[in-house]
């Protein structure tokens, strides 16, 4: 994973509420990939998604904010009809474009393994072209 730029002039990154974020790059099979969109809710210092795609039948997460900083769980049933649960921990960065990235550190708890990760906001769809 790219160094996380740290910035201390940088503006607060915005709330993750009704944002959609997927990876940027696929991970081991079975796991999150490009294909997974997470839905995020945030109120009060209090985080949470639904997640789904992919290798992922559906997934869930919940955990607290403080400042730039997510701490959560996550629990997720795989096509395979497997289940896993971990811990996150992901700093929120605001993009240039108005969008947020967040740069991940996790950690299965349910079996062997670890590793880091970045997800990003979609981008907006086009709108409607004039002719």
């Amino acid at each position: 994973m790219p160094d996380q730029p740290h910035r201390p002039d940088a503006p607060a990154a915005p709330s993750l509420d009704g944002r959609v974020l997927v990876p940027v790059a696929d991970q081991a099979p079975g796991q999150v990939g490009t294909r997974t969109r997470f839905a995020y809710h945030e109120r009060d210092g209090v985080v949470w998604a639904d997640y789904a795609g992919g290798e992922v039948v559906r997934g869930h997460l919940v955990g607290t904010r403080t400042g730039d900083r997510l701490d959560f769980r996550y629990v997720q049933l795989r096509s395979d009809g497997t289940t896993a649960s971990g811990h996150c921990a992901s700093r929120v960065v605001a993009l240039p474009d108005g969008r947020v990235r967040l740069w991940e550190t996790w950690e299965w708890e349910s079996h062997e393994g670890r590793g880091t990760s970045v997800v990003e906001e979609t981008p907006p769809e086009p709108g409607p072209t004039a002719d």
